[in-house]
């Protein structure tokens, strides 16, 4: 049964009488097609109308939505004989940030991506997404494993934000994120990612230096979170509608401004509705731009990189 947001209940609702229906028609003689499917087309435009016209705080909670497919939900999908690859080699392995090596239609790459988890147990041992260092740790492991083996790296993004525990902080984790990024940055190999539900702040930049930068249309890619950016400029988390507005977090947004190369289109309502043909489209989207990549040589693609992000930073100093 999905789970519907606070701004979807008139849908909810219109959902709620054809499941009502259903129920009573297989209860009894009563032939309520015609009926059912008048309201299935009435839920059907309504939910088209209000996924048409989303606000950003409203695309941040679909971003966050729970039923969301995950890392391991694309690795399952996308990925044949997937091998996971654990630990940092140095303190622990940390579960938020999960990663390994398999076949992405038939080409070996290594994949690498933030787990959020799918119910109360497993979020609780992801740590909901947010990694300490030793996950940064895993991932220039694994990446540089990859350049070693001339493996292309894919990348998947969902999280709020780096772990800001004290814990964290002790063991060096804005060094650990300065390194991933850095990592992303110089190994000579195709480096894709996909950012599948937040990317937040460092976090997320941590597994994002890449040569195609792809985003999902419902997800959201920002320095800060709406109400981290609220609690600081106006001191109360109840501003983040307005700080989602001011934060250009949205991928029209980010396209726009060129931080990310292409936006992949959600089934209507949002990739929790129809998670096979959410995963398949970024699959394909991850297809097309390695194909792209494929045949250029590893110091083309690491110059690229660079010079890419490079202009970013140029681009924000001539604004």
């Amino acid at each position: 049964m999905t789970t519907f947001l606070e701004f979807e209940k008139p849908i909810a609702e219109l959902e709620g009488k054809i499941a009502e229906l259903r129920h009573v028609a297989s209860a009894g003689d009563m032939n309520i097609a015609e009926e059912v499917g008048r309201l299935q087309a009435k839920a059907e435009k309504l939910l088209r109308q209000t996924y048409g016209k989303l606000t950003p705080w409203q695309k941040t909670l679909v971003a966050r939505h729970p039923e969301r497919p995950h890392f391991t939900d694309y690795v399952s999908q996308l990925i044949e004989d997937f091998v996971p690859l654990a630990g940092d080699r140095s303190f622990a392995d940390d579960k938020a940030i999960m990663g390994g090596i398999g076949r992405f239609r038939g080409l070996s790459v290594a994949i690498i991506g933030h787990e959020k988890g799918s119910d109360t147990a497993s979020r609780v041992r992801h740590n909901f997404g947010m990694a300490r260092p030793e996950g940064y740790r895993k991932a220039v492991r694994l990446m540089d494993l990859a350049h070693r083996f001339r493996l292309p790296v894919l990348t998947l993004v969902d999280t709020p934000g780096a772990y800001p525990g004290v814990d964290a902080e002790a063991r060096g984790q804005a060094e650990a994120i300065a390194r991933s990024i850095e990592t992303c940055l110089r190994i000579e190999t195709p480096l894709i990612s996909a950012i599948i539900g937040e990317g937040g702040s460092g976090g997320a930049i941590a597994l994002a230096a890449a040569n195609q930068v792809i985003m999902l249309e419902h997800s959201v890619y920002s320095v800060i979170s709406p109400e981290g950016c609220a609690s600081i400029l106006w001191r109360s988390a109840d501003q983040a509608k307005e700080a989602a507005e001011a934060l250009k977090l949205t991928a029209g947004d980010l396209k726009e401004l060129g931080v990310i190369d292409e936006i992949v289109a959600e089934p209507l309502g949002g990739a929790h509705r129809a998670k096979e043909q959410a995963i398949n489209a970024v699959g394909d989207a991850m297809s097309r731009a390695l194909d792209s990549m494929i045949s250029q040589s590893g110091r083309d693609l690491r110059d690229a990189r660079r010079r890419k992000f490079m202009e970013m930073g140029r681009r924000g100093l001539n604004a």
